[in-house]
């Protein structure tokens, strides 16, 4: 019989271990029973500014996944529609549009609107633009984390279209980022309370074997238990 895998194309996920997106993507790729080769690139000691990497994702951001044989896809939603549409099943957008619009609609919430307000080059810019102390930072952080998830909290908690999961009693896209700023949140160390639903939510991402090995503190490069 022939080797089925060898008619997959060579994936390579250019990573980090805690970065909200990156995790966004080996949750997608595993569900999608997919294996990536990572290469991890060093944020924190300036591996994203190297010309090497700038070669492959001109805004310097992670994760980037190539195709072999393909340019290099970047930004996470739109890494994880692409994988969706390649690989159907199992499907992470609603058949209908209004369930696909809204299940974008929360992924926006955590994946734009969330995350890029505490990342690397905010809090970079903040220290040296704006005189941010340690404290003035997580004082940050705290703030956004907090937004994002009882902004969220409110739109799940009523809804009728939610279930086990933020859309009905199926994983999308909106669960897989909601999990990965929950993930990047505890990182950090900042609990938000009062968020059942999405805490309810998250504990039920988390007995997914994806979720599991995607967890930041998991990944090659983590610091050890402290």
């Amino acid at each position: 019989m022939a080797d089925q895998s060898a008619s997959k194309p060579h994936l390579t996920l250019y990573a980090y271990w805690r970065t909200s997106a990156t995790y966004r993507v080996r949750v997608a790729l595993a569900l999608k029973g997919l294996a990536a080769e990572e290469r991890l690139v060093d944020i924190d000691g300036g591996e994203h500014l190297r010309p090497e990497f700038l070669a492959i994702n001109p805004q310097g951001a992670i994760p980037a996944l190539v195709v072999e044989g393909h340019a290099p896809l970047t930004q996470s939603l739109a890494i994880l529609e692409f994988l969706d549409e390649q690989h159907p099943e199992p499907a992470l957008l609603p058949a209908d549009a209004y369930g696909r619009a809204r299940v974008r609609s929360l992924a926006a919430t955590m994946a734009s609107d969330t995350h890029p307000l505490i990342v690397p080059r905010v809090r970079k810019y903040l220290k040296e633009a704006a005189g941010f102390d340690d404290a003035a930072w997580r004082a940050w952080q705290t703030q956004w984390f907090t937004r994002g998830f009882t902004d969220i909290e409110a739109r799940l908690r009523d809804d009728p279209a939610t279930g086990r999961f933020c859309h009905g009693n199926s994983l999308t896209i909106a669960d897989i980022c909601l999990a990965s700023v929950e993930a990047v949140a505890r990182v950090f160390r900042i609990k938000v309370d009062n968020i059942p639903t999405v805490d309810r939510i998250v504990a039920e991402c988390n007995r997914h074997d994806p979720f599991s090995r995607a967890d930041p503190l998991v990944q090659v490069g983590a610091p050890g238990p402290v």
